[in-house]
């Protein structure tokens, strides 16, 4: 191998096993705290535990399992360290300093445990009390000249507690400006749905798994972003059933898997398949797939038809759709040439799926974030819908459709209201609930606050959680816009970059994280989260806080509120000292929580229910719409297009394998054989050679956008790998900077992570250290 490559080798184990087991290992001893992690990891997503602060899979009903997967343990540790950023942690490293370090770094320096306040003559963070924060805070909140010059950020890992009481106070404050995670990730799942089946959230629970007879698995890399579900994929494959992934990359959780707590797979160092087939689509050509297995369900109706038989389902069609008439009449019009242009795949391969498709009685399709960061993202998901739709594969036991979703609770934050985009049925039971008139416009999502905060209409930015200033797009254009602000608050566990992008003031708040235990005026409190099959279920920490000074998040949004609004609508210091109030004002705005303290002592918690699963659509039309799209001529907008030339890539973000979203665990990808680097580009072998480049050699990444900005990072070495021709994948946050903020996807807003175009110029670097493009 030469020296240009020596940081990558080609993976050749299943995922999970002793790989993972190792990397447990690892990350358990680096936490400083090996002896009461053992005990910690114990009670992850167990029912007297705590819930993961990883990903959002659901939990079978088996108390007597293990339930953290690798990436879970990670999270463990790396919040449950013994290292403290201080005040005298502050003292010793300016701002600036700080912020020309990696986000490894900064995180890997432990956990926030004292208020701070940035003191720009100096350039470093100071302590400051809480009294001093919340009365700073407070001030600035109440001298506001209009309410909407607020922006209110959540991070998905919020519990539903902290989320509602948020939301609570930013309305009786005055604003629905609600910039969240959802929106940079799912956004398009949750409008999509919403406007299809009546409710923005999958339809199966867990168990329906068990009863598929076909899965389908579109743009998702469990074995990474959510490593629990490789044991329900090789499930649904060692029964028998057929389960087809379609996967820009070759992932190896997608491929095989060994399971970590199967003796006999760990002596035999034996593994089982997780799919009966798998497809590599090109960049977003997972719409153009779909329309060609709906093309050719089409020729095998009119054939079943000609037999007295029936492919579709003519029954639920009629009773239960409106619009799906005019959708085959498009699909008919659809050519066979731009479908296999523009998905990638084979006439063939498309054909096998849409036969495997047909012979299900039962199909549950799901999909991630590389169907939710495109510009038609929501034709998507409307295309998949109707596939669903054509043999009644919605509301039926081991049938539906299922969003993955990321944070741990991203889900119940939107469950909770942090939207907006309320629904005015949340704005009535709010004001029935509290007594005072929401406020009824339309707030900020996420890509319009970094416009807002750019313009100087929004001047204060606090955030519950979350590293905005890099997990958002055009990293240049948000860190600018976080710099007009005249305070930014940070709610956080752990020093991240958007600490360092300050406005003219800015305040830590540290928080306590899931593993640690919540000591409240009225006892120990337990929060609650829902994950990606609409349980909810109860978490409490087990771990004794690193500091007295680290609050819960509910704690801190009550100080804020109280220091801005006194006790209006609530007592907000009363509801904190017993998070039972909480739930029980949740219980009586929020449907499907009735009776919310009681239950949630059972264990695994509680169903919350989902209308489509019933086949309540709760549509206008009282139907499943189905959604009739043209095919896209591109997948990238307009602004893009007429900057192609022959030398054009497509790339999307992923995460690394030591990676949760912005959180760097370390500079790893076991599955994708890359080993301490993070700056590499995937690309195919062909466009290496095609492009004039070699393996390993360094390049810059320039993005094409019409506006006259130039986006571009350097630096980034060539990795060859199983990708489609003319696409490439990197990591985030560090291509962030090359996704225009105007790129976003239609209806949605949701950044265009997934699908940038690119163009690769050859990179150098001088003697001095300074680097030099040659194009």
């Amino acid at each position: 191998m030469s020296k240009k490559t020596d940081f990558y080798t080609p993976y050749k184990g299943p995922a999970g096993g002793w790989g993972a087991l190792q990397s447990t290992t690892k990350h358990w001893l680096k936490s400083e705290n090996a002896v009461r992690n053992i005990h910690t990891l114990l009670k992850t997503n167990q029912p007297h535990g705590f819930d993961c602060p990883g990903c959002a899979w659901g939990e079978k009903h088996d108390p007597a399992k293990i339930r953290f997967c690798e990436n879970g343990a990670k999270a463990v540790n790396w919040e449950a360290t013994s290292r403290k950023v201080d005040a005298a942690f502050m003292a010793e490293h300016s701002v600036t300093w700080l912020n020309s370090q990696s986000d490894y770094f900064l995180e890997y320096q432990g956990r926030l445990t004292e208020p701070m306040r940035y003191n720009r003559e100096t350039d470093h963070y100071e302590a400051i009390s809480w009294e001093q924060a919340y009365k700073q805070i407070g001030d600035t909140l109440k001298k506001q000249a209009n309410p909407d010059t607020v922006a209110f950020y959540t991070s998905g890992r919020a519990s539903n507690e902290a989320a509602f009481l948020y939301q609570l106070f930013a309305r009786a404050y005055g604003t629905n400006n609600f910039p969240d995670c959802s929106n940079m990730c799912h956004e398009a799942s949750g409008y999509a749905l919403t406007s299809s089946i009546g409710i923005g959230k999958g339809t199966v629970e867990i168990d329906d798994f068990e009863h598929a007879d076909a899965v389908f698995v579109f743009g998702q890399n469990p074995g990474t972003n959510h490593p629990r579900m490789l044991e329900t994929l090789k499930e649904v494959v060692q029964r028998g059933a057929q389960l087809l992934s379609f996967n820009t990359l070759h992932e190896r959780g997608l491929e095989r898997f060994q399971n970590p707590q199967n003796p006999i797979e760990m002596l035999t160092n034996g593994s089982k398949p997780t799919n009966t087939g798998y497809f590599c689509p090109k960049i977003g050509g997972d719409m153009a797939v779909v329309r060609g297995m709906v093309k050719v369900l089409i020729d095998l109706e009119v054939a079943a038809q000609q037999k007295g038989e029936a492919v579709f389902d003519h029954d639920f069609i009629k009773e239960h759709t409106q619009g799906l008439d005019a959708y085959l009449e498009q699909v008919k019009q659809t050519p066979w040439q731009d479908i296999v242009d523009q998905s990638g795949l084979s006439k063939e391969d498309i054909t096998h799926a849409a036969n495997v498709y047909a012979k299900a009685e039962s199909v549950i399709l799901t999909w991630a974030m590389g169907i939710t960061q495109h510009h038609h993202s929501v034709a998507t998901i409307h295309e998949m819908v109707n596939l669903m739709a054509l043999r009644g594969n919605l509301g039926k036991p081991g049938a539906g459709v299922c969003p993955v979703r990321g944070h741990s609770n991203v889900q119940g934050d939107r469950t909770m209201g942090i939207n907006e985009r309320p629904s005015q049925a949340f704005l009535d039971a709010l004001e029935k609930r509290f007594n005072f008139t929401p406020p009824q416009e339309h707030g900020l999502a996420v890509v319009d606050t970094i416009r807002a905060m750019r313009d100087g209409k929004v001047g204060v930015f606090i955030a519950l959680g979350g590293n905005f200033a890099a997990a958002t797009p055009d990293t240049q254009a948000t860190e600018h816009a976080l710099k007009q602000c005249e305070l930014t608050v940070q709610i956080s566990t752990k020093l991240n970059r958007s600490h360092l992008i300050t406005g003219t003031e800015a305040i830590i708040l540290p928080c306590l994280g899931r593993t640690d235990i919540d000591h409240q005026a009225k006892g120990q409190q337990k929060v609650t989260v829902e994950d990606s099959f609409s349980m909810i279920h109860a978490s409490g920490g087990v771990l004794e806080p690193l500091s007295k000074e680290q609050k819960s998040e509910p704690a801190i949004v009550a100080g804020i509120a109280a220091a801005t609004l006194g006790n209006f609508p609530i007592d907000w210091h009363e509801v904190v000292s017993d998070y039972d109030l909480i739930r029980e004002h949740i219980a009586a705005v929020v449907p499907g929580f009735h009776d919310f303290n009681q239950r949630i002592l059972q264990d695994g918690g509680f169903y919350l229910g989902n209308s489509a699963r019933e086949r309540n659509w709760k549509t206008p039309a009282g139907k499943a719409i189905c959604h009739t799209h043209t095919l896209p001529a591109s997948i990238l907008p307009k602004r893009a297009q007429d900057l192609l030339t022959d030398k054009t890539m497509i790339m999307q973000t992923l995460r690394s394998h030591d990676q949760y979203n912005t959180t760097i665990y370390g500079m790893n990808d076991r599955y994708r054989g890359i080993k301490g680097e993070r700056k590499v580009v995937f690309i195919n072998p062909a466009d290496i050679q095609r492009l004039g480049f070699e393996e390993g050699q360094s390049v810059t990444l320039r993005s094409l956008w019409d506006d006259g900005v130039v986006r571009k990072v350097s630096g980034f070495k060539l990795v060859p790998y199983s990708i489609p021709a003319g696409n490439i994948a990197a990591y985030y946050p560090e291509t962030n900077p090359l996704v225009p903020l105007d790129s976003h996807g239609e209806f949605s807003n949701t950044p265009t992570s997934k699908s940038i175009a690119i163009e690769l110029e050859a990179y150098e670097e001088n003697s001095n250290g300074i680097s030099v493009a040659a194009i």
